[in-house]
């Protein structure tokens, strides 16, 4: 499930990569302030934030921090004063 995962993102990656590449060239950056190049830099700043988020979990960044989230989630799971049932509701012991 992982791998597959990641392949996804990988895919979304080139799709943002090459979206700004075929982009760049055509945005109107260069005429100052108005609203073409405003629009312009809006555009690259979202593009960019795409690819750096696809490239945050490509990498893995969180994936510690996501395995300790977890531990803590089944200990206090645990520590319920009920068990879970397989509906998702709490049944008294």
């Amino acid at each position: 499930m992982r791998k597959r995962n990641k392949f996804k993102h990988g895919v979304y990656l080139l799709v943002a990569l090459a979206m700004l590449v075929y982009a760049m060239p055509r945005l109107s950056l260069a005429n100052g302030p108005s609203w073409v190049f405003g629009f312009g830099v809006v555009w690259s700043i979202f593009a960019f934030l795409v690819i750096a988020a696809h490239l945050h979990f490509i990498i893995g960044v969180d994936e510690e921090k996501a395995k300790r989230l977890e531990a803590v989630r089944k200990h206090k799971l645990e520590q319920w004063p009920g068990k879970w049932s397989e509906e998702g509701r709490v049944t008294q012991r």
